[in-house]
């Protein structure tokens, strides 16, 4: 089965760490936790296809903003002729440049404060659930649900598999 890229959902989920991940060497390879009020946490940056199965996941500390990730999220996908949905979190010129010079169509409503309120088609914008769904999906393994990895990679490697489980299915 291919990817059906008539629309990518982009969004992420933060993930808490648990006392055993924290201590990792600081000279090995990047742990990629960080430390905020809520504790120590991984975010979990992904884009899903129109049926809602993942086309790349990349992880940062989870303290970061979202909208710092969201084109290395989309430099590796192809969005010419998609509907990008994201929510509102992401609404900021640079993006929405970025999915335009690319070929593809933003959906992103703009923010409550917004001098300039964007059209946002809402009946697509609904389909925006299914990234979310592929957090619930990835969240259901404990192991991805409570980080207990030190590196990084060690984690990621278990977000791919559950991704290859979720691509099978």
């Amino acid at each position: 089965m291919d990817a059906e890229l008539s629309e990518v959902s982009l969004d992420a989920s933060i993930v808490q760490a648990h006392q055993h991940s924290a201590g990792a060497r600081k000279d090995g390879a990047p742990n990629e936790i960080g430390h905020s009020r809520g504790g120590p946490g991984t975010k979990i940056h992904a884009a899903v296809d129109a049926y809602g199965c993942p086309l790349y996941i990349m992880l940062s500390e989870g303290q970061r903003n979202d909208i710092n990730y969201a084109i290395p999220v989309l430099e590796h996908i192809n969005i010419e002729g998609s509907s990008v949905l994201v929510d509102r979190g992401y609404d900021s010129n640079k993006l929405i440049d970025h999915i335009y010079d690319h070929g593809g169509e933003p959906t992103i409503p703009s923010r409550k404060n917004a001098k300039f309120q964007r059209h946002c088609d809402w009946w697509l914008y609904k389909e925006r659930h299914l990234v979310e769904k592929l957090f619930l999906k990835l969240k259901a393994y404990r192991r991805i649900a409570t980080r207990y990895d030190k590196p990084a990679s060690t984690y990621l490697g278990f977000i791919y598999i559950a991704s290859i489980l979720i691509w099978l299915n």
